[in-house]
């Protein structure tokens, strides 16, 4: 990696000589570039002899054992994202060779615990709308489904307001495991933490493989670390700068609203009606009929 980040910064420097000042780069290159450099920061600081220094250890990298509660470790490092090659066919044969590829992926693998699944996306693959969330829990890590624990049951419900079913759409995450921490002592992980840039860097390919099988009509991003995901770090500060906000991904409209367990955290009628606005943009964009009832859904009652 430091070989490959050498030779960008010389032929940098010989543009430069010869007057050009300027290069195009894409978000996704720029992310990955940064993803890089920081890989080879972590590597340096690993190289520095501590001040109680042993003898290496001569058994090959491997994935840490399960972390006892309360123990703090560095993110683990993560090669290149995947470079994907769609397997020819029809949509559920292009599916079920992208279930293969993410399955037997061994940076996903390494990811997944014991018991549990690496997860890929669900739905129908002639869908319109595709949600897209942040990461597995600890359901879903089980399940090998996105959006099966009291989020997922809250999101089929506001689908079902839309007049669809959740077999209607397609729903997907940015992230294939669920991101690791602490375990207690039972074995079990303790909480959830948004994923790394680095991690959802290595995942999008999945990601976007997903979207060139589905081919939807529009990405709905459902979150902060979804919309960062999707638009790039650094793209706003507050999720509320995008929310509601027609934005563009690889072509595709993409609306930004909050996540459903923004809902389950703030149960009022405003919280709701917040999100369910944006789902209406999304219904209008996609031909969906919009009752009178429907448009009315979450307005605060006045006495």
């Amino acid at each position: 990696m430091r070989t490959a980040l050498i030779v960008l910064t010389d032929e940098l420097r010989r543009l430069k000589t010869t007057g050009i000042k300027s290069v195009s780069v894409t978000e996704q290159g720029l992310a990955t570039l940064r993803a890089a450099v920081r890989r080879q920061a972590f590597a340096a600081e690993d190289a520095k002899p501590g001040p109680l220094a042993t003898l290496a250890d001569p058994s090959p990298p491997r994935r840490s054992s399960p972390m006892t509660a309360g123990t703090k470790t560095k993110p683990k490092l993560l090669p290149p994202p995947p470079v994907l090659a769609l397997h020819a066919g029809d949509k559920p044969t292009r599916w079920a060779a992208l279930l293969a590829a993410v399955t037997d992926d061994p940076v996903c693998r390494s990811h997944a615990g014991p018991g549990k699944k690496v997860v890929l996306g669900v739905g129908n693959l002639d869908a319109q709308i595709m949600f897209v969330g942040e990461a597995p829990g600890a359901e879903e890590e089980l399940q090998g489904e996105p959006f099966v624990g009291p989020a997922g049951q809250l999101l089929t419900k506001m689908i079902g307001a839309m007049g669809l079913k959740r077999s209607d759409v397609y729903i997907g995450n940015i992230m294939n495991w669920r991101p690791d921490l602490p375990v207690g002592v039972g074995g079990d992980q303790i909480g959830n933490r948004p994923p790394t840039e680095e991690e959802m860097i290595y995942c999008l390919p999945f990601l976007r493989a997903q979207i060139e099988i589905v081919r939807p009509a529009l990405l709905v991003a459902l979150g902060s670390t979804a919309a960062q995901g999707l638009l790039g770090f650094g793209a706003f500060k507050a999720l509320g700068e995008v929310r509601g906000q027609w934005r563009d991904f690889g072509g595709l409209p993409l609306m930004v609203t909050y996540h459903p367990s923004y809902i389950l955290r703030n149960q009022s009628n405003r919280s709701k009606r917040l999100i369910w606005e944006d789902l209406l943009k999304v219904m209008e964009r996609v031909g969906l009929p919009i009752s009178e009832k429907q448009r009315d859904f979450f307005f605060e009652k006045k006495s």
